[in-house]
């Protein structure tokens, strides 16, 4: 690879560093410069990272040796930003989720189409060592015909560590971090095509880390029962309330008719993984490769250019994307009007990584 790949990074928050850091030991990736709506975060960006501080959107879009934009923008922005970079020619990954409505998320999806564009999203924390590892066992049948997953979000109170909780709440647990083990289990049991949903205000009034007190009118506490097309079922339990220290309810756990895969956290690439055949106690599982310690935020992106420079698909895709997003919409149209809802959207099922086949 003697030309790198030059991306361009739209958004310069608290996750960009991560994004950042972990494109450093990619050399055919070229951090060709950041954007924000803060100019002084796009250049401490760059400062750290090398680029160009572009001193808009508008201005990083117009450069054309800009290959890739990776869209780390608020949730509400995502539609219009990453319309914006499909309508001026670039390959886009963005932060989850795609967008807030899967008519705005499919329409992203048929305008990547349309113009030729590759489109992923985050998470992709299925391409995890972890979660390749549970999904590579499933599929021999480790523990038989899987049934069910319970998903256990409980992601505690934003205000604790955010200094800028209210967008989070504004969006909800569902949307904000239901996502994760919605696009594993989605990746790995395939399609959702029925829900049901219960959501509720737990705890309404909070304060920010400054003292400013706040008002939630968003459901903080929310349950999914995700009925898939395999006829797998998914519990999926998601909050900005219970603490992460002490909690007793973590990850995924993948239930089969000859045993259980239990994964201490659907976020870390390098967690605890158990076995357990039927009735008995679980015991470790190595995964099948040494693992990335924590996330690491750039394995889409690195993944979809590599897709785009041997022209084969991408293992994220904005169509899987999308169906997810249908997925979180379907969860609070259900609780809204207390009855289940069906899912139609489809996506190409992902490949597993080419070292966990």
């Amino acid at each position: 690879m003697s030309t790198p790949f030059k991306i361009g990074i739209l958004g310069c928050g608290n996750i960009s560093r991560g994004y950042g850091k972990t494109f450093l030991p990619y050399p055919h990736i070229h951090i060709a410069g950041a954007a924000d709506i803060d100019p002084a975060r796009a250049a401490a960006f760059v400062q750290e990272f090398g680029g160009t501080a572009y001193p808009t959107a508008e201005a990083m879009l117009a450069d054309p040796s800009i290959d890739l934009v990776v869209n780390l923008t608020i949730h509400h922005a995502h539609y219009e930003v990453i319309r914006q970079c499909l309508h001026a020619g670039k390959h886009v990954f963005s932060e989850k989720p795609l967008a807030l409505t899967y008519a705005e998320a499919s329409a992203l999806v048929t305008l990547a189409a349309e113009r030729g564009l590759r489109l992923a999203c985050a998470p992709i924390t299925f391409l995890g060592e972890v979660q390749q590892t549970a999904w590579k066992l499933i599929r021999e049948g480790a523990i038989g015909t899987p049934r069910l997953a319970y998903a256990e979000v409980n992601w505690a109170r934003i205000e604790d560590w955010h200094p800028n909780p209210v967008p989070f709440y504004d969006v909800g647990p569902l949307f904000d971090v239901g996502v994760y083990p919605l696009t594993v289990v989605t990746a790995i049991f395939g399609p959702a095509r029925r829900v049901t949903g219960f959501g509720t205000v737990l705890y309404p009034d909070r304060v920010t880390k400054e003292g400013l007190p706040f008002h939630l009118n968003t459901a903080d506490f929310i349950v999914g029962i995700i009925e898939h097309a395999g006829g797998a079922v998914t519990r999926l339990t998601t909050n900005f309330y219970v603490p992460h220290a002490g909690n007793k309810q973590h990850g995924l756990e993948f239930h089969g008719d000859a045993g259980s895969l239990y994964m201490r956290s659907w976020h870390d690439f390098h967690a605890p993984l158990e076995l357990a055949a039927y009735g008995q106690p679980y015991a470790p599982v190595e995964p099948v490769k040494p693992p990335y310690e924590g996330t690491e935020w750039s394995r889409g992106v690195v993944d979809m250019v590599e897709a785009i420079q041997a022209g084969r698909p991408q293992r994220a895709t904005g169509a899987q994307a999308a169906h997810v997003v249908e997925i979180m919409e379907a969860i609070k149209a259900s609780y809204t009007a207390g009855h289940p809802v069906a899912v139609q959207s489809d996506f190409p099922p992902p490949a597993p990584m080419d070292w966990s086949q």
